[in-house]
């Protein structure tokens, strides 16, 4: 039998199917129609913010004589300076701010740190056990520990911001682990081994080499922790005891009477508190999406 030379030997490549009328590289096809049907989905999240923006800048006599949708004519921006004074609304803002940036620098630092001592030490039982541990807690709902969180948090004396950041920071450890956790774990361990071997701590490794890596994941765990602590209504309504201390959504209480609702002013009221949240979700959501599509390849 006659000896063949690996470099010599032939390769056959299969050819690719050219597609009629499409690049011979290309053999991706659209589904134009269920392209079709997710944008008419994706719009309709113009339905609700319409109507709010309708309803807010009408009177309560055009609200009553219509449906909602109409366009409203004469424009009613007095709403808006009623909803103003009504809520306190630079007080609010104030309160709800401090709770927002407090919690989102304390998680940041918390989440980060303990998931790099759990997933360079998830190959030992203890570790693997604690991991597993505050993953379970995912699965318990609020309402189940509602009672025992008011009446600990009123011994300690945390029913105050100060208690909501330290709440938001601890709840929301489960889920933030879970992301950073699988994203540390991709990060080539051969980093912090040469920076050990210039004498660098394990302290100085995570602070100067392993954190400035997380920045897709603090981006994406600062804004959703953003977006909870902003917009939660249980944990404030149930744990904040003075009424100087409530939120942009404990605000939204004033409008609710025993017999009737303002809607005008109090849809106008909504407004202006989604307003900063949606401002600096527009200006980060490129982070968000990375974040996440980079914490899902490992």
């Amino acid at each position: 039998m006659p000896h063949t030379n690996d470099a010599t030997r032939a390769v056959v490549i299969p050819r690719r199917r050219r597609e009629p009328g499409g690049d011979p590289a290309d053999t991706r096809r659209t589904n134009w129609w269920a392209t079709a049907l997710i944008a008419v989905c994706s719009l309709t999240v113009f339905i609700p913010l319409y109507l709010s923006v309708s309803v807010a800048l009408k009177t309560p006599e055009q609200l009553a004589s219509g449906t909602g949708f109409e366009l409203p004519w004469p424009i009613n921006w007095q709403n808006f300076a009623v909803a103003w004074e009504r809520t306190d609304y630079p007080r609010v803002l104030l309160t709800t701010a401090i709770i927002t940036a407090g919690s989102v620098v304390f998680t940041l630092l918390t989440s980060s740190l303990v998931s790099y001592a759990l997933a360079r030490n998830l190959h030992r039982p203890f570790f693997k056990g604690v991991f597993y541990y505050l993953l379970a807690a995912l699965f318990i709902p609020f309402p189940i520990i509602m009672l025992p969180l008011v009446k600990q948090t009123s011994l300690l004396g945390l029913d105050n911001p100060a208690g909501m950041i330290i709440l938001y920071t601890i709840y929301g450890l489960s889920l933030n682990i879970f992301i950073y956790t699988a994203f540390i774990r991709s990060i080539p361990i051969e980093l912090e081994e040469a920076a050990r071997m210039d004498g660098a701590s394990t302290w100085r490794v995570f602070r100067q080499i392993v954190f400035p890596l997380l920045m897709p994941m603090n981006a994406t765990v600062g804004i959703l922790t953003c977006v909870w602590a902003w917009n939660d209504f249980i944990m404030p309504l149930v744990v904040l005891t003075s009424p100087s201390d409530r939120t942009l959504s404990l605000a939204q209480y004033v409008f609710q009477g025993q017999y009737n609702t303002d809607y005008t002013v109090a849809f106008a009221s909504y407004l202006m508190a989604m307003a900063p949240l949606l401002i600096v979700y527009i200006f980060s959501q490129r982070w968000v999406i990375s974040g996440v599509m980079r914490g899902s390849i490992k």
